[in-house]
């Protein structure tokens, strides 16, 4: 069994790491060693998680996906939250979260009851499906939020990056592919979308 730690932050201002220590602690606190840890800035809400999938590609049945929250791992909408879980469920690996208690008894070689196993299962749906609530009522107050601003004139929105912006656009006429220039400058697929569809309009214009 291998313990997998994954790490994830939603954005490239934020520290992915952040929780590194806190699951090093628990891991040392049972006797067990984290073989690898998989860190990345990608959005919960979304499927397109490089480095989550390698982690499950890399596992083997019985090892462990240790995270911090459930939310790290999952805001996704319920039919992407199935897919998720069905990939998990076909490697037979253990999804451990510091705020699941139930599923610390995962991280211990012995095979929990098939009764356990349902309760721990259910719960981690639960919570997914908090994580989610949570990221949509976010995203509906600062939708909000800009809506209010721009109707008193506040709003100006993220000031463009242009020497970034200017940067990517070099490196995609250079014949560099997007996970290349996302390697290179940081920017989002979204950003990354962005760009190209505007500089085809303009070669069209």
């Amino acid at each position: 069994m291998f313990v997998r730690a994954y790490l994830r932050a939603s954005t490239k201002e934020q520290d992915a790491n952040r929780a590194r220590a806190a699951l090093e602690a628990f891991a040392a606190e049972r006797g067990l060693t984290i073989a690898a840890f998989y860190v990345e800035n990608e959005s919960g809400a979304s499927l397109q998680r490089p480095e989550l999938f390698r982690l499950l590609s890399d596992s083997r049945p019985g090892d462990v996906l240790l995270t911090e929250q459930v939310d790290r791992l999952s805001r996704l909408t319920s039919e992407d939250w199935a897919r998720l879980k069905e990939i998990i469920a076909t490697k037979k690996v253990r999804v451990v979260s510091l705020d699941l208690p139930t599923s610390w008894q995962q991280a211990g070689a012995g095979i929990t009851g098939d009764i356990f196993q349902a309760m721990n299962a259910m719960l981690l749906d639960v919570l997914a499906a908090i994580a989610r609530k949570d990221y949509e009522d976010r995203r509906r107050r600062q939708g909000e939020g800009i809506v209010k601003a721009k109707a008193e004139g506040k709003y100006k929105g993220r000031p463009e990056d242009t020497e970034r912006n200017t940067a990517i656009i070099a490196l995609l006429d250079s014949g560099a592919s997007w996970s290349q220039v996302i390697k290179a400058t940081g920017c989002s697929r979204s950003t990354l979308s962005r760009l190209t569809k505007a500089r085809a309009e303009a070669v069209v214009a």
